[in-house]
């Protein structure tokens, strides 16, 4: 810490709404630097930290959950306060921060997903990745969706990894979902799923495909699946040629995917079916219900950005289907009080400062990082330097703040206590922590989840009591 920081008077005050990886790496840059003492209270409006990682990263991928101890690290600094259950707009406003705090951060994240826009999306059995991937992950505010596994055959649209975790989760066996986390009703549901075909619809190109070969290899690798590819589907155009080229990433893909299209089925339980250049132009159903998808192929084009861009043929075909997952990104939400670019998702900002919608001038003391300020694009570790950039610029404003009196963010107990918010410290967490962990020390897990805010704070009420 500089020798005259002290003299700055009180620590600069920070809110961060949203306690996931982009706020945990913006809080961890904060008590990182030196320049400025800071006192960070971090939000969030479930009982539990982590964000995507606890809710996003699937079951079966526990050693991405690790990053975990980078969190608590941050977590356990005697400058941060961890507020769950604590929800902007419901129990605090952006008026309560904006006055009780010199800086206002908000990592909010992407909170929904972009619609196919086509016919029948709406039929019973047509579902998003978002909720899917919530559902299973023990997300509270999914603890009560159903899904069907009835039918015999699912396509999924899309080809991120995302979109390789919703094929995975469903092709998996009970004995390889038992030993992960997933959500206890999911696993019995999924256990009993009657699920043989999932097809996998891509609009472009194997080379345009945004899966990693990491995930590629896991979905190869599935003991449960044959994975099944059409060679006639990796004969590059021209335009693709030249892009693979260039894109080692790209060429790994399609390495693995070569291989698979040589290898013979071995009569597993479920088939895989990678579709390249197509997309889903209708979903059919009788009585409401999901029957059959129409698609329809394309042929890629060059754009003036110099990407290439699918355009339909007007060749189409059915696939009977009983169930759809859209997995074709995820789209912030506006929240009261924050500006909001519709057409792009995210709170409008410069550099992470955040900006008015109509007249792109910068709001002093308000600031955003993660999916909120550039879209839902990266891996969990991206939000780290997006992270940094924002709190570069926080520390150059705080320069000009006063910060010689004021009660300020003392007072955000005793207001959440006035208006009955029974909110969660990390402390708090730390038992709930250790009790899924206990849960799941029996049947051999890494946790079993709670599912509702209720059994969290009743289980707190327990321990305390």
């Amino acid at each position: 810490m500089r020798e005259d920081a002290v003299s700055d008077g009180r620590p600069l005050r920070v809110a961060i709404v949203g306690a996931g990886p982009a706020g945990f790496y913006a809080a961890g840059a904060l008590v990182r630097q030196d320049e400025i003492p800071v006192a960070i209270d971090m939000f969030d409006r479930l009982p539990t930290p982590y964000g995507l990682v606890r809710y996003g990263v699937a079951p079966d991928h526990q050693k991405i959950k690790l990053v975990i101890r980078v969190y608590e690290k941050t977590a356990r600094d005697p400058r941060v306060r961890y507020f769950g259950n604590v929800d902007l707009g419901r129990d605090v406003s952006t008026a309560d921060l904006k006055e009780l705090y010199d800086q206002v951060v908000y990592a909010v994240g992407a909170a929904t997903d972009r619609k196919l826009g086509i016919p029948g999306e709406e039929l019973s059995g047509s579902y998003s990745a978002t909720e899917f991937v919530a559902w299973y992950n023990a997300h509270p505010d999914f603890a009560d969706h159903r899904f069907d596994f009835e039918p015999r055959s699912a396509v999924v649209v899309g080809v991120g990894n995302v979109a390789v975790d919703v094929i995975r989760i469903l092709a998996k066996s009970r004995e390889e979902l038992a030993a992960t986390d997933i959500a206890d009703p999911a696993l019995e549901a999924l256990a009993a799923s009657k699920v043989e075909e999932i097809h996998v619809l891509s609009r472009r190109g194997p080379v345009q495909a945004k899966f990693s070969a990491a995930e590629l290899r896991e979905v190869a690798g599935l003991e449960n699946a044959d994975v099944i590819v059409d060679p006639a589907d990796l004969a590059l155009d021209p335009l693709s040629e030249k892009e693979l080229a260039d894109d080692p990433a790209a060429q790994k893909n399609l390495e693995i995917l070569h291989q698979l299209a040589e290898r013979p089925a071995a009569g597993r339980t479920r088939r895989i079916h990678f579709h390249f250049l197509v997309s889903p132009v209708e979903i059919v159903g009788t009585e409401g219900r999901v029957t059959s998808v129409v698609i329809e192929r394309n042929r890629l084009e060059p754009r003036s950005d110099g990407r290439l861009a699918a355009r339909g043929t007007g060749e189409r075909e059915v696939l009977e289907a009983g169930l759809v997952f859209r997995s074709i990104g995820y789209l912030g939400v506006p929240i009261a009080g924050i500006p909001f670019d519709r057409k792009r998702g995210v709170i409008p900002n410069l550099e992470g400062r955040v900006t008015n919608a109509e007249d792109a001038h910068v709001r002093p003391g308000e600031y955003v990082v993660g999916w909120a300020k550039r879209g839902p694009t990266g891996l969990i570790g991206t939000n780290k330097m997006d992270a940094v950039e924002t709190v570069k610029h926080m520390l150059e404003d705080a320069k000009g703040i006063d910060r010689s009196a004021g009660e300020g963010a003392a007072a955000i107990a005793p207001l959440l206590s006035e208006r009955g918010v029974r909110w969660v410290s990390f402390a708090d967490w730390e038992v709930l922590d250790r009790l899924e962990q206990e849960r799941g020390s029996a049947p051999g897990r890494p946790r079993v989840k709670f599912l509702r805010r209720e059994e969290m704070l009743k289980a707190l009420s327990r321990e305390s009591g």
